[in-house]
């Protein structure tokens, strides 16, 4: 099975890690209901200004269609990339960069 993957990178608007782990646990539910992948983490900066989640899966365009809507309507998450990649981790495989907005409703962080 090829391996491909959604790497999401975005700045954090919260200032303890609780936020995160409603968000992870979203998208564990989402990612295994359409059977697109998994959800395998998070990296954290140690001041919680910015982070990166990590989803795995044969279909990168399915797995992100599957957690898009979850990622959009995260409020602790702002300036949200998520970079689709279709095969595996070397120099010639192609990527896609997709930006996510903030909902309309959602502030922008200061």
């Amino acid at each position: 099975m090829e391996e491909q993957a959604v790497i999401v990178q975005f700045d954090y608007a919260s200032d303890s890690l609780d936020a995160l782990f409603e968000v992870e646990e979203r998208l564990e539910t989402a990612v295994a209901a359409a059977e697109t992948g998994e959800f395998d983490g998070n990296e954290m900066a140690v001041d919680l200004s910015d982070g990166s989640l990590y989803l795995y899966g044969p279909d990168a365009e399915a797995l992100f269609a599957s957690v898009r809507p979850i990622l959009e309507a995260a409020d602790c998450l702002r300036n949200v990339r998520a970079t689709l990649r279709f095969g595996p981790p070397e120099d010639d495989t192609p990527e896609r960069v997709e930006e996510i907005s903030a909902r309309p409703d959602q502030p922008e962080r200061r």
